[in-house]
């Protein structure tokens, strides 16, 4: 037996029954699940950082509003499909004061979360011409994406941009998209799980080429403004978030409310479709859908046939936190960067205690601090590494279902982290190391 802050013998049982062979290849809620049941039976709380999942209260502007719509009795009459008109203006106007470009509020669409509004992008993106195949995801990214994809039985395609940053990063995209065979890309920027950012010149790239070769882009930026190396909390003033909506016109913008707004629960997201693509014909829309429209068969077919619409209230609790955020009444910004800073202590916690970041460099200059950062321990493979870690009360998730090339890594989430836990943490990193450092020796 082993001796282990956390009883050895307890979590190695539960690591068997849960049927898990590999935990490098567990997916999140797999790993969320097998951590509950060691808490349950040992009683000790874990440092989790697992779970991408806000840490934060929502505001009591979006709770107020969403209770005064159900007082007024929206819970028993069906919201229009697209969208109730107060949260498309102001999700129109919050991309204009924030990111710079002009999207027409008839295509901003509430999604049940930012997931749908992907999987709506797949269902519409990837069937448009029978030609082409599926998504090319610029890597490391969030996982369940490409669980949408397959599910679809669409092809997709990645690659590991860390090497292929800056000028690097338009010989390795055309060499998957001279093939034809591309539909869309997808990333995030930020970046889940790397807290990398995609600069003016790497999006300009992008959208050049994607007007080449005729592929639509999928910006998920669940983690909007969360670069805390800039401020972009000021509306309608410069810095304005990186966006490819400067550098092409076919593009479908994801944006949560999930992490920069606190409102995770009631699964609410906007997306948000160019006007140049919502408005354009492809005629194998017809396979699946009624018209040939790409903003048309976005609702009336594929949204339609997965939820028809999100939930009346939350949408007006939305409508109510984008206007205050519009008007300069809300920084959303200020609140969020009690991430950054939980990230700060939380890396600098890992190195001194015999860790790596394996992504720890953003093109010439340090990763920001922000929601995820990455670990890896020196003489371990990311399974080894996830599995050892249990035994002393951290979880995370293997950076082997991102699409990393690293398999030494995991990523680390910092918002269930609470700043008391910190000594915990600590200690529980010291114990660690201590007992690895000497198996390395």
């Amino acid at each position: 037996m082993k001796n282990t802050p956390v009883d050895y013998n307890i979590v190695k049982t539960r690591i068997e029954a849960s049927g898990l062979t590999n935990l490098g290849t567990a997916s999140i809620r797999e790993i969320v699940k097998l951590v509950n049941q060691i808490e349950k039976a040992t009683g000790m709380k874990f440092i989790r950082m697992e779970m991408g999942a806000p840490g934060l209260p929502a505001s009591q502007i979006v709770v107020n509003a969403e209770i005064d719509s159900l007082k007024r009795g929206v819970s028993s009459v069906y919201p229009n499909i697209e969208g109730i008109n107060p949260l498309k203006e102001e999700t129109s106007r919050f991309i204009k004061l924030f990111l710079d470009i002009d999207i027409n509020p008839q295509g901003c669409i509430p999604t049940v979360g930012s997931m749908m509004g992907s999987m709506v992008s797949f269902l519409v993106a990837n069937r448009n011409d029978k030609t082409k195949e599926g998504t090319l995801f610029l890597d490391p990214g969030f996982p369940v994406q490409k669980t949408q994809v397959k599910l679809l039985g669409h092809t997709y395609h990645s690659f590991d941009i860390f090497e292929y940053r800056g000028s690097k990063l338009k010989n390795k995209l055309e060499s998957y998209l001279k093939s034809g065979k591309i539909s869309s890309i997808l990333y995030s920027n930020p970046n889940n799980p790397t807290w990398m950012c995609l600069n003016e010149e790497e999006l300009a790239i992008i959208g050049e080429l994607s007007r080449k070769y005729d592929v639509i882009v999928i910006e998920d930026l669940a983690y909007f403004g969360m670069d805390f190396r800039k401020d972009y909390s000021k509306p309608g003033l410069p810095p304005f978030q990186p966006t490819i909506g400067r550098y092409t016109d076919d593009y479908i913008i994801l944006i949560s409310s999930s992490k920069i707004f606190s409102y995770a629960g009631q699964r609410i997201g906007m997306m948000a479709i160019s006007d140049h693509l919502f408005e354009r014909q492809y005629p194998d829309l017809l396979r699946y859908y009624s018209t040939d429209k790409f903003g048309h068969s976005a609702i009336f077919g594929a949204l339609y046939a997965l939820s028809a619409g999100v939930a009346h209230s939350v949408q007006y609790g939305l409508a109510a936190l984008l206007k205050a955020v519009n008007d300069g009444n809300y920084r959303f910004i200020s609140i969020v960067k009690e991430y950054g800073e939980k990230a700060r202590v939380m890396k600098a916690l890992f190195v001194a205690n015999g860790f790596k970041i394996p992504y720890d460099m953003d093109l010439d200059e340090p990763l920001a601090d922000g929601f995820y950062f990455t670990i890896s321990y020196p003489g371990m493979k990311s399974s080894e590494l996830l599995e050892e870690l249990l035994y002393y009360g951290i979880s995370a998730i293997s950076l082997d279902i991102t699409g990393s090339n690293r398999n030494d890594g995991l990523r680390a989430c910092v918002s269930y982290v609470a700043r008391e836990q910190f000594h915990d943490l600590e200690n529980r990193l010291k114990r660690f190391n201590e007992d690895h450092a000497l198996k390395m020796n």
